[in-house]
């Protein structure tokens, strides 16, 4: 369907009044961006770290309305609502119908990671490629009106690239797997389709967890995850842990995250931008030998054994 698009530069103190006035004035949806993204300075903030919302300085504010809806009515309800904000530069457009699932795909092509590591949208036709792998072959099928993660950003490449690799070499099979900040649940997925025995999801946003057990059954490992709120989940250990989320995270979570790796189990780390890896590797360096470094663009990955 059509919609009418607003789109407002606002500060990280202002998002919170200029999110709900968006809403009470009818919004349909209202999503985030960094504003400086195509800068070089750009804060990359892509998947909150567990417990935390963390947001940009600047950002834009995209909102979506009815196509019949008036600019001019709009504007003025907004000055009502909050006449405190700066809203002159809010800009509309018409933003015409289509097929919003097609221009997903259209962005999203299948994606392989390692040796036979498949990510595919969920009623996309399978690569030639693929195909003539046969049965060597793991497909993951992803839902796109859900797809937290979509293994598109180097954080999650590298991560689906290590679980590949410990699947060759025998480290996945029937193994338990705790995935911290799982979004769509890609990675989780990815771990039990490459062979582990079971696998648990944790993540702040409701959302994600209803995401991931989508696309668990879509995927026909529904009865192997089980998913969580950081307040509800199990305090037990696991053979294979990756923390997909931010360096600060990363760095505050330690010791937590470190206690849920069992002795010669394996670590993943990622959403660690080109020069933030130091003082993280010093950090797990209490806790995991043979630590490595991964690189895929500015984004790494680092990988750990645990004592």
């Amino acid at each position: 369907m059509p919609f009418l698009q607003l789109t407002l530069s606002c500060s990280l103190a202002a998002q919170p009044r200029c999110e709900h006035a968006l809403e009470d004035v009818g919004a349909l949806a209202v999503t985030l961006q960094d504003a400086h993204r195509d800068a070089a300075d750009e804060q990359a903030i892509f998947e909150p770290g567990v417990g935390q919302v963390p947001l940009w300085d600047e950002m834009t504010l995209t909102a979506l309305f009815p196509a019949e809806a008036d600019p001019v009515l709009l504007l003025a309800a907004l000055e009502a609502f909050d006449p405190d904000l700066d809203w002159s530069g809010a800009e509309f457009m018409p933003l015409p119908d289509q097929d919003w699932v097609r221009a997903w795909m259209d962005d999203y092509p299948p994606l392989r990671f390692g040796r036979s590591l498949w990510i595919v949208p969920w009623n996309a036709e399978l690569p030639a490629e693929a195909s003539a792998m046969g049965a060597a072959a793991t497909i993951i099928r992803l839902d796109p009106g859900l797809a937290f993660g979509s293994g598109t950003h180097p954080t999650t490449a590298l991560c689906l690239e290590w679980l590949d690799q410990l699947a060759q070499d025998g480290s996945l099979q029937g193994r338990r797997v705790l995935d911290l900040g799982c979004g769509s649940g890609i990675l989780a997925i990815a771990a039990l389709a490459l062979g582990a025995a079971q696998a648990d999801g944790i993540d702040n946003d409701p959302q994600a967890l209803i995401a991931s057990i989508d696309n668990a059954q879509r995927n026909g490992v529904a009865e192997r995850l089980a998913v969580f709120m950081p307040h509800d989940a199990p305090d037990t250990g696991y053979d294979v842990v990756l923390a997909n989320i931010l360096a600060s995270a990363l760095d505050e979570l330690a010791p937590v995250i470190a206690a849920r790796v069992r002795p010669g189990g394996r670590l993943a780390l990622s959403g660690i931008l080109d020069g933030q890896q130091d003082d993280l590797l010093a950090r797990y360096h209490e806790w995991f030998d043979e630590l490595q470094v991964c690189r895929q663009g500015d984004w790494l990955r680092i990988t750990g054994l645990r004592r």
